[in-house]
């Protein structure tokens, strides 16, 4: 699995899309938090680098420059390394017991008419997040609250 940095960040933007935020899916899966924490730090850090640089530079000043840059640097990145888990998630294979649960859940919904075909020997998570996004979608919350 050798993926370049740009195609992780595309994916762990799809992914992030994709998922459903849903608070039943985390207490399975650690999706929820991370999409949540990357979508708040995409928001928060640029204002945070911004506090933090000035802040020192009035009170160290400009001879710490280079300290600075690299502080502010470090929690700009902050948000990247969230969208690079999720794209190093969103293309890994998924577990036998989730390949079996997500093809029972595609067959529950091909039984109620929705068109969802079942998932193939080489699925990823992003297959079943975008399996879990027409489910909550269509199925009533009485499946969901069995679950």
């Amino acid at each position: 699995m050798v993926f370049n940095f740009v195609t992780l960040l595309r994916d762990g933007r799809k992914y992030m899309t994709t998922w459903p935020l849903v608070r039943q899916l985390g207490f399975y899966f650690p999706e929820y938090r991370v999409v949540k924490a990357t979508q708040i730090a995409f928001l928060a850090m640029p204002v945070v680098a911004l506090l933090v640089a000035l802040s020192q530079i009035y009170i160290l000043g400009w001879g710490h420059l280079p300290q600075t840059l690299a502080i502010t640097l470090f929690i700009l990145s902050l948000p990247m390394q969230g969208l690079l888990w999720l794209g190093w998630r969103a293309r890994h294979p998924l577990p036998l017991t989730l390949f079996d649960w997500s093809n029972q859940l595609s067959q529950k919904l091909n039984q109620m008419g929705v068109n969802c075909p079942r998932l193939g020997a080489k699925a990823c998570y992003l297959d079943l997040a975008e399996l879990l996004k027409v489910a909550f979608e269509r199925l009533d919350q009485q499946y969901w609250d069995e679950l």
